[in-house]
């Protein structure tokens, strides 16, 4: 096998394999008001299948992750991408609610198995520096793009099919990547890892816990018993499981790599530019469908313009930022254009022009692709290439803790601020003012049947308050992107340009047989 086939194939599957999980995490959202109507799913159902997808995945990326460096990351990934068509199809012909959640719940499991595996083949295939960041970005430009396509694609099939369409979607992109994953080469780790039981049932439910608790406090409140047990739960768990990995020979993971500047750092990067980045597209979504009024399809469109930006920035500037300025400025640099997207769309009214937003939308799909790529080809870099599987678990757990917090602190904010400045008109009903207070997206029902000009006056009082909070929370995530800035400027500051582990070893990956 030609080395740029193999190169080529890694990439590819790299490539469509994050793209197909980014659009499967975001065109669910879309069919949400179809599931309610022809599946009956209540509120709470409603949750689940959108949530057991985070939790099952959240719990076991650190076990995937480690079966791919034991039993061949190639190996793991067809299996999970087998997996996710399967889910996907199962998803699509769900006939009851609970079936579509035992299947979201698959997908979740599959999402664990790819997302680590492609991380590490890269790593495993691109071993110099230039050529290992340049695919990472590749990768995490196309994953951002993934947020944008997500909606066009769901817009499109929900206008012509049903619901169950939205799942197909991955079906043709699955055989794509089988396809491809003929040419990419097998790796594994040349020792015979042990994997212990005890860690890995400790890092499933500490995930899963905590990860439930973060969601549970944004829905039920932090004080909730549930949450809170779950929280406790997930601490403990997680202690165990530190505890655990410090006496075994073989642990699953390494708990040393954390004392590793550029490692830790990196991770710590992830996590946090996640919690803020996370909320954003969901925000911007809802901004131009609930407040501009534009339609599904429209508002995915929008989105183009800052995925194209992230491409851009990750695959083909990371490398070469980090060439001429080194890693801590190439971070810090991400993050501050972040910020400065963050700020713009701070600025937004119920009738600013798109013009504004696609600028922050730019500034922000180039800063996070800058920033997460540079940060995800560090953790990988400093790392020996017989953990990569492991290493690549962590950032991506990371990311999905990151994301979870985001979305739950940065849309908590945001529901305060509305609630806080709603100031309904006379003539709502203490029943209909309910359910506009508890929820803007309600606002459009509750108007239509409410007689002019209270209805306008509604609908305007409700925009008006829910760009005060959108302001509120975007500036307030500005205001953090900053500070991170600041941090990784000085905590980077010491990580090579180059970083070639001497660990590795020289010789190519063997080939599938």
């Amino acid at each position: 096998m030609s080395s740029r086939l193999r190169n080529v194939a890694t990439i590819t599957v790299s490539c469509l394999a994050q793209l197909m999980v980014a659009i499967d995490m975001t065109v669910l959202h879309l069919a949400v008001p179809a599931l309610t109507t022809q599946l009956g799913a209540s509120s709470e159902e409603l949750l689940w299948i959108a949530d057991v997808y985070g939790f099952a995945m959240g719990g076991l990326l650190v076990t995937m992750g480690n079966l791919g460096d034991r039993f061949g990351r190639r190996r793991v990934l067809v299996i999970g991408i087998t997996a996710f068509a399967v889910g996907s199809l199962l998803a699509a012909a769900a006939p009851t609610v609970w079936a579509l959640i035992g299947a979201r719940a698959l997908l979740g499991v599959a999402g664990a198995a790819v997302l680590p595996s492609t991380s590490s083949l890269l790593r495993a295939v691109f071993t110099t520096q230039r050529a290992r960041t340049a695919a990472v970005g590749a990768g995490a430009g196309v994953s951002a793009a993934g947020f944008a396509i997500g909606p066009i694609v769901g817009g499109v099939l929900l206008e012509h099919f049903w619901w169950g369409s939205v799942f197909l979607v991955n079906v043709p992109v699955s055989a794509l990547i089988l396809l491809a994953a003929r040419f990419v080469p097998e790796s594994r780790s040349g020792r015979r890892l042990r994997l212990d039981p005890l860690s890995i049932g400790l890092s499933i439910v500490g995930v899963v816990a905590v990860v439930y608790g973060i969601k549970g406090a944004f829905y039920a409140g932090l004080w909730y018993p549930e949450v809170l047990g779950a929280f406790v739960l997930g601490a403990g768990c997680l202690l165990g499981f530190a505890r655990r990995q410090r006496v075994l020979d073989e642990p699953l993971i390494d708990l040393d790599l954390f004392r590793r500047r550029g490692f830790s750092a990196s991770v710590g990067s992830n996590l946090i530019s996640v919690f803020t980045m996370s909320a954003f597209a969901l925000i911007t979504s809802q901004y131009l469908q609930l407040v501009l009024r534009w339609s599904t399809l429209r508002s995915g469109l929008a989105f183009v313009p800052g995925a194209m930006a992230a491409l851009i920035a990750g695959g083909v500037l990371a490398a070469k930022a980090v060439g001429r300025f080194g890693r801590a400025k190439a971070v810090s640099g991400g993050l501050a254009l972040a910020a400065l997207g963050f700020a713009l769309f701070g600025l937004v009214q119920t009738d600013t022009s798109y013009a504004l937003v696609l600028t922050a939308q730019v500034a922000f799909g180039a800063g996070a692709a800058l920033t997460l790529t540079v940060t995800g080809d560090t953790i990988l870099g400093t790392v020996p290439r017989d953990r990569a599987g492991a290493a690549a678990a962590i950032s991506s757990t990371a990311y999905e803790l990151g994301g979870s917090l985001g979305i739950a602190v940065v849309g908590s904010v945001l529901s305060a601020v509305y609630q806080a400045e709603l100031v309904l008109p006379d003539g709502v009903s203490p029943v209909l003012a309910d359910q506009v207070r508890e929820s803007f997206s309600a606002t459009a029902a509750v108007a239509e049947g409410l007689p002019e000009p209270v209805a306008s006056a509604v609908r305007a009082a409700a925009e008006q308050s829910f760009v005060g909070g959108i302001r509120v929370s975007m500036l307030g995530s500005a205001v953090v992107m900053v500070v991170l800035s600041v941090v990784a400027l000085r905590s980077l500051r010491r990580v090579p340009k180059v970083i070639e582990n001497p660990m590795d070893d020289p010789r190519p990956v063997e080939t599938p047989k």
